[in-house]
């Protein structure tokens, strides 16, 4: 996927919401959910958004489909910005991107079949056959997630929790979209079900070249997943590089604490568990310079005054991104 264009491109994207005082009273303030984020994603290739919960990583995915206004920032899907596009001009573009979201009961309309549910998309954008030739779209789309023709007959509530999200899937491909963004897609699963969904994406991948932003807080699943990894605490990117990279010498102290808290397979084999200090700040009011500073083992005085930015340890083709000033120390290993 080197040298290939990107399909998605995120430039200091941000989305502050307001909180006010009561019923009529005035702003208080802003939660910066996200809080300057760039990235990009080339056909084929999947980018997993890491990081705990209420991190904003599920507003990047908002954001980027336009579900909520960005606040400031740019956003590009196959080359044309889309964050202050139009309705009108962003609605033949919507069938490019689509989303799965986290849970496959409740993104699922409960007085619609199945048959209605996957057609919806298809009728929206123009892309309906006519007659037989719609059952026959739609029987192709059950086929391609695993499913049974006699499910266009049923309503969500008779799935299981996997079922349902192959349907939810199998929705997403419906306007032929090239970017899916999955929302925590595995997360209300069962851990044998988790691994049919995520093999069934990859596979869905390789066959239709499909590009993936995976939303997710386990590690262990993206690990199978993902090509790159991009690392996010408090509205920020920290650390963004290659999988195998990433998980064999992480370089942000927060990665290595996310890493070091991943179940191993033998629970008897020796581990160096990091316990961060303290809570995770809030984004009404985050610290200020390194959001992190105030949970960091190895914090210092420019820390606590300047933001790092996101600086390349790797080489051009294959870049080792990291926002942290102890990677610009001269003796980083005496750290």
């Amino acid at each position: 996927m080197n040298g290939t264009a990107p399909l998605l491109e995120v430039h200091g994207l941000k989305k502050h919401f307001p909180v006010r005082r009561g019923l009529f009273g005035g702003a208080r303030g802003v939660v910066r959910a996200v809080d300057g984020v760039s990235f990009s994603i080339a056909p084929g290739e999947t980018l997993s958004l890491v990081g705990e919960s209420g991190c904003g990583k599920s507003t990047v995915g908002r954001s980027i489909l336009r579900l909520v206004p960005p606040t400031a920032g740019e956003v590009w899907l196959g080359g044309t910005r889309i964050d202050r596009l139009p309705t009108p001009q962003l609605r033949p573009l919507r069938r490019q991107m689509q989303v799965v979201f986290q849970d496959p009961f409740s993104s699922l309309n409960p007085r619609l079949r199945v048959r209605d549910i996957l057609a919806e998309p298809l009728r929206n954008f123009g892309l309906a056959r006519r007659g037989r030739g719609l059952d026959e779209q739609l029987v192709e789309l059950l086929e391609t997630v695993r499913l049974p023709a006699d499910a266009l007959g049923r309503y969500a509530h008779e799935f299981s929790g996997g079922q349902r999200q192959r349907i939810g899937i199998a929705r997403a491909l419906a306007p032929g979209a090239a970017l899916l963004i999955c929302d925590e897609a595995v997360s209300a699963l069962d851990v044998s079900v988790k691994a049919q969904i995520v093999n069934l994406l990859a596979e869905l991948q390789a066959r239709l070249g499909l590009a993936l932003l995976f939303i997710s807080h386990d590690l262990a699943i993206v690990e199978h997943l993902t090509h790159r990894v991009a690392v996010m605490y408090l509205g920020r990117i920290v650390e963004l590089a290659d999988r195998d990279a990433l998980f064999a010498a992480p370089r942000h102290p927060y990665t290595r604490a996310l890493l070091s808290a991943v179940p191993l397979p033998d629970p008897a084999a020796a581990r160096n568990r990091i316990v961060l200090r303290g809570d995770v700040p809030s984004p009404l009011n985050p610290p200020p310079g390194c959001h992190f500073h105030t949970r960091c083992p190895y914090a210092f005085d420019r820390c606590r005054s300047e933001p790092p930015a996101l600086r390349s340890f790797g080489n051009d083709e294959r870049p080792h991104l990291v926002a942290c000033h102890l990677d610009a120390l001269p003796d980083r290993s005496a750290a």
